[in-house]
């Protein structure tokens, strides 16, 4: 068990409905597009797959996808989806949990790699993407860019959604790189909210260069978004590329 924090049945159960604009065509089809180039004709494996949000339209993309998921409460949800056989997910943690093969794309969507709350964690899962990866296979992250440029002196706190229904800010500590992203959702119409947190270690994309070079792999490719725009100073996310050498 790593530090990740485990989803709860309530939570797993929300999700995709929270979640709904992130699964849209729209959204989702750049992402799709993306990893189904990356994977080719090999086998794709998903750290964090959580619902199965980009797992299972990339399997019916014709890519073979197999899933690692700590929450046995999200995997449920995402077996409601698809069959053990067509999409195999196994419980435990993307640090050390290993599957059987070699796969020519590992990839890691949506933040996720936050949920590991030490350094050390975060390069053991650089170092479980490359055990799995084949000669030439890469690991792909999507990662928010840290928005500290946005504290003013003595500010602890940036809010990143202010919505109808939804309130949502981070706070930081700055010494030990956490971050925790507080959420005030209202669900019915009576004016209460409902009020979640959770924790995350967050790191610049420099650092994860440096994780993928202990693990043997070599930055390819940095990007803004799932559509390839160029990644510059003013990018709120990357996703980024690392190859493992032939």
């Amino acid at each position: 068990m790593t530090s990740s924090e485990l989803w709860t049945r309530e939570t797993a159960d929300r999700y995709d409905a929270e979640e709904a604009g992130a699964s849209s065509a729209a959204v989702l089809g750049p992402t799709l597009t993306f990893l189904a180039e990356l994977a080719g004709d090999g086998r794709a494996l998903e750290f964090a797959i959580g619902t199965g949000r980009v797992g299972v339209p990339l399997r019916e993309r014709g890519v073979p996808v197999v899933g690692i998921e700590l929450s046995e409460h999200m995997a449920a949800v995402l077996r409601r989806k698809t069959d053990e056989e067509t999409l195999p997910v196994t419980v435990g943690d993307m640090a050390t949990t290993v599957v059987p093969g070699q796969f020519s794309l590992v990839y890691l969507v949506y933040n996720t790699i936050t949920n590991l709350l030490t350094q050390d964690e975060q390069v053991e899962c650089f170092r479980n993407a490359a055990r799995h990866l084949e000669p030439g296979g890469r690991f792909v992250i999507e990662l928010g860019v840290p928005p500290l440029r946005f504290l003013p002196p003595g500010q602890v706190a940036v809010p990143f959604d202010v919505s109808e229904r939804h309130l949502g800010f981070d706070t930081f500590d700055l010494v030990e790189q956490v971050l925790v992203s507080h959420h005030f959702t209202r669900d019915g119409d009576d004016g209460r909210y409902r009020r979640e947190n959770s924790r995350h270690r967050y790191a610049w994309p420099a650092e994860l260069d440096l994780m993928a070079r202990i693990a043997g792999l070599e930055l390819e490719r940095r990007v803004a978004d799932w559509d390839g725009a160029p990644f510059t100073q003013d990018s709120a996310k990357h996703i980024s590329v690392w190859r493992k050498p032939v």
